[in-house]
């Protein structure tokens, strides 16, 4: 037979061999996603006066609109899913703006 399936094959084999084993003779890894954090408007108004973007530009790097991005900060609104993700990324690293440049800040 093939490479890939003798391959496969041994792995399944291993796998099986494992779960009837007392021994846990396979490494195992458990893999756990954070939940999405809620903000509320202050901790929004926060994080982007910590990046020093007007709304426009912060609406603009989330790939939002500023009516949005308003919405948020007088609390009308709250961001959820990826924006919220993405937030959480900006709070716990104030120069995520620099690293990843979606907007761009030039003096001239």
């Amino acid at each position: 037979m093939s490479k890939v399936f003798d391959s496969i094959m041994l792995g399944l084999t291993e796998a099986v061999e494992d779960s009837q084993s007392k021994e846990n003779k396979l490494s195992k890894h458990v893999v756990t996603i954070v939940p999405v954090k809620e903000y509320n408007s202050e901790e929004i108004k926060v994080i982007r006066k910590k990046t020093g973007l007007s709304q426009r530009l912060f609406a603009g790097y989330l790939g939002v609109s500023i009516k949005t991005i308003e919405a948020w900060e007088s609390g009308i609104n709250h961001p959820s899913g990826a924006a919220s993700r993405i937030l959480n990324m900006m709070e716990m690293d104030s120069d995520l703006v620099s690293k990843f440049p979606f907007v761009k800040n030039e003096m001239i």
